[in-house]
């Protein structure tokens, strides 16, 4: 249904001059809808974090079109890329990148502040309430390196949700956890859509992860093999 989706890839090609052309992405068209929970996988250089790259709007330099809420990105400023990032996309990384020298609650509101939508005290009280759903509030007001990884990852989860963003982008969440705690932020994940009617989208090489999902979308040799 064309009003139930929420973003939209047309025909997008990526290439790099190395000193040759070399095509990363080759018209790569695929859909996601509200609510969907989808992976990306492929083999390694078959481009999956180029294309969340330029799904996330941090990678401008590309052919196609890409729709994110029914408005293009083509023609966009940096500065109203960045607005885009920070109120309609939720990230999270492989590596966290939280703040150590911040306690986990400070670092879940930092995207927050960016925004400026809300004042601290509010801002404060949505952190803990989501680091509360995640079940680590009593982590609140630990350092972050005093976090183990899977208690980072859920903080970075946390941290995603804040702004409210339609769109959750996560590039290999488990790839530096055990299987224990990457079945927990799957689980994690799967809630998000379905409590919060969050879009996910996922790129990992973790297949058994991958299986879970709503949808795989499977990259080979720069296009869409299937999904």
């Amino acid at each position: 249904m064309k009003g139930n989706i929420l973003l939209e890839a047309q025909a997008i090609s990526k290439s790099f001059l190395n000193p040759v052309k070399i095509d990363i992405l080759k018209e790569v068209s695929f859909s996601l809808s509200r609510g969907e929970y989808a992976s990306i996988i492929g083999r390694s250089g078959s481009g999956k974090s180029t294309l969340l790259y330029i799904l996330s709007t941090m990678d401008t330099d590309f052919t196609g079109e890409l729709l994110l809420d029914g408005i293009s990105i083509r023609g966009k400023s940096e500065k109203e890329l960045a607005a885009i990032r920070n109120e309609k996309i939720g990230f999270v990384f492989q590596f966290h990148y939280l703040l150590n020298e911040f306690t986990a609650l400070k670092n879940v509101m930092l995207p927050g502040f960016k925004l400026d939508r809300l004042s601290e005290e509010e801002l404060e009280h949505n952190a803990y309430e989501f680091l509360k759903d995640l079940g680590i509030e009593k982590l609140a007001h630990k350092m972050a390196n005093q976090l183990s990884g899977g208690e980072k990852q859920r903080v970075a989860i946390a941290r995603a949700m804040i702004n409210d963003p339609l769109i959750i982008m996560c590039d290999e969440p488990t790839g530096n956890l055990d299987s224990k705690n990457a079945d927990i932020v799957f689980n994690i994940f799967k809630e998000l859509t379905e409590e919060y009617n969050k879009t996910l989208l996922v790129v990992t090489h973790d297949l058994d992860f991958a299986q879970k999902t709503q949808r795989i979308i499977e990259l080979a040799d720069g296009k869409v093999l299937r999904g």
